[in-house]
């Protein structure tokens, strides 16, 4: 049976990325696994005096001559500074970083969490760098990304829904086979408001299992419900608190007034991020920005348009259906007209690939409320597949509808190979399979520079 279910598969993976309506019929066990003891391994502290810890680096600029290096020194504040250059033994240049904490419920208090940017960086360089002075220096490197340009290939990591569950771990362990440049990550982190009170010390455990993947290359964040944080009964009123004091982003360098919306360009792509729960209707802050920021993307320099948003606006799934309609309406027909490529969302545990579809005919009263085929819009994408706390989201719909290319009840990742102006390799892999297992592939095409391929 098992061979016979193999077979299948393979089967039903090849027609994915030709075929309508492809429900995968491999099935793994539902059973939700625990979240990792807080002395699991992969959250131990590294050894020395006030060593720094939870190491992570993000885009710092616009165009990825800049690297923000975050970390957090337990004990006592340490040094602010971030010794970098070419060689391991030889940082010659310095980058004076700041130092904060914040009190959570009235019982937590962080470490002390820095942050340090490193600017005036070649593209496609590799730098080294060291943190700690004074106390335990630990070091680390980075490659910066190309040069923004219509040809620069890069390759993403595509994460959501991580959480610290066996699971969780499993998804990094294969990120890091398959290989990556940076990771667009999709929202919902490290699930502490899973836990009582909130408990703020799995925002430390969650940063001490990623460093070892985030501390070497950008991951690129988006903000999820997980991430909101507000917790009235205990006194916590400032949403996103622990997210905006840990995970910083460059959204001034793209004129945006809100920590949770911006855009960075990294080779030949242009990526949006945007907040599903921050206001989005018309002239609110975020709204504003999306309706400029579209008009400033320049596709002969980076023709790949990506978006990241963490609820989905298309989603065939019941779990949290149609969560993401309100944004959709407000923003499909900017993203359709932009000639966007690639919609990318998490929140629904499971794994689904649509095809070029929009629904922006449909305007309540005239009855057109079903999907279209569409070469202008992009391909939606819901990877809120990474591990969570919370089990998978098995409930799809039935009929499956024609604009569902794959969907499958699993954990896993994706990449996306951009080789160049006009073609990109897309994968996804389910964690029950080995490293090299492609579960679901597509070519897509740029919108761009081929905008009537169907792919």
């Amino acid at each position: 049976m098992e061979r016979v279910l193999a077979v299948l598969f393979l089967l039903a993976a090849h027609a994915a990325s030709a075929a309508a309506g492809v429900t995968s019929p491999y099935r793994r066990s539902l059973q939700m696994l625990p979240v990792m003891p807080l002395d699991a391994d992969v959250f131990r502290q590294p050894p020395g005096h006030n060593a720094p810890e939870q190491v992570h680096i993000t885009q710092g600029d616009l165009t990825g001559r800049a690297m923000t290096v975050s970390w957090v020194t337990p004990e006592h504040p340490g040094s602010n500074v971030v010794r970098y250059g070419l060689a391991a033994d030889n940082l010659n240049l310095t980058a004076e970083g700041t130092v904060q904490r914040y009190t959570w419920g009235g019982t937590y208090q962080s470490p002390y969490i820095h942050h340090a940017t490193l600017t005036g960086l070649d593209h496609a360089t590799v730098y080294h760098y060291a943190v700690g002075y004074g106390y335990t220096v630990r070091s680390f490197s980075f490659k910066t990304p190309p040069k923004p340009g219509p040809d620069a290939p890069i390759k993403f990591g595509l994460i959501g829904d991580l959480g610290q569950t066996f699971h969780s771990n499993d998804t990094v362990a294969h990120y890091e086979a398959n290989g990556g440049d940076a990771v667009l990550f999709i929202g919902d982190l490290c699930y502490a408001d899973n836990h009582p009170g909130h408990d703020n010390r799995r925002w430390d455990t969650w940063a001490r299992f990623v460093e070892r993947s985030v501390a070497y290359q950008p991951w690129i964040w988006t903000a999820g419900n997980h991430e909101i944080d507000y917790a009235p009964e205990i006194g916590e009123t400032v949403p996103f608190k622990p997210f905006t004091h840990r995970y910083p982003t460059p959204f001034r360098a793209s004129n945006s007034t809100g920590h949770l919306w911006y855009s960075v360009k990294m080779a030949s792509a242009h990526v949006i991020m945007l907040s599903s729960y921050s206001a989005y209707g018309k002239y609110t802050p975020q709204w504003t920005w999306l309706q400029d920021e579209l008009r400033r993307v320049d596709r002969k320099t980076t023709p790949w348009l990506i978006v990241c948003v963490h609820s989905p606006w298309y989603n065939t799934n019941d779990y949290h259906y149609m969560e993401g309609e309100t944004m959709r309406v407000q923003f499909e027909r900017w993203l359709v007209d932009a000639k966007a490529d690639l919609v990318l969302a998490g929140h629904v545990h499971s794994y689904e690939r649509t095809h070029r579809v929009s629904n922006v005919a449909y305007d309540i009263a005239n009855g057109k409320a079903t999907p279209q085929f569409n070469a202008s819009a992009p391909v939606y994408v819901n990877i809120g597949d990474g591990g969570n706390t919370e089990g998978l989201a098995n409930s799809f719909r039935s009929p499956q509808p024609d604009y569902s290319a794959f969907r499958e009840a699993s954990y896993g990742h994706a990449t996306l190979d951009i080789k160049n102006r006009t073609h990109a390799y897309y994968e996804w892999h389910r964690n029950q399979d080995g490293v090299k297992v492609v579960a679901d592939k597509a070519w897509f095409t740029n919108r761009y520079y081929m905008p009537t391929h169907t792919n």
